[in-house]
């Protein structure tokens, strides 16, 4: 899992692909974080990804690393977290998020990855697949 959340960290920018009423939805996202031996992401509450989420937790994410021509795919099921513990090590790790999120507020969310799949591609060699 390490790995995996080192090439997303590295990539900054990744795309997370719901689905709404059967049509995919995609936006980029930024937050990703280790705690407690999970992988989580944020958001906020108010957001149609978050109620995408909780209607249907089976989620994608895909990134790009143009410096070594590998891109990652990861899919796998969110759950939500109200933990303040998690929303506060998230928000340490993106201190420029505190202007719009709290970890005492009821909008800020944190969810981590359950049954995961990664797999990173390159055209020079075989894919790699990690599973948590």
């Amino acid at each position: 899992m390490n790995e995996i959340y080192d090439f997303i960290k590295k990539c900054g920018t990744y795309y997370l692909a719901t689905v709404e009423d059967g049509v995919p939805r995609n936006r980029p996202f930024g937050t990703i974080n280790l705690f407690e031996g999970k992988l989580y992401i944020q958001t906020g509450k108010s957001k149609s990804v978050s109620k995408q989420i909780q209607k249907n937790p089976n989620v994608e994410i895909c990134c790009f690393d143009g410096s070594c021509g590998q891109w990652l795919r990861l899919s796998g099921e969110l759950v939500r977290d109200d933990r303040r513990e998690p929303k506060v090590d998230m928000l340490e790790h993106y201190p420029d998020l505190k202007k719009m999120y709290s970890p005492d507020d009821d909008n800020t969310e944190v969810l981590y990855f359950k049954n995961a799949t990664g797999t990173i591609y390159s055209f020079a060699a075989a894919p790699k697949v990690v599973k948590f």
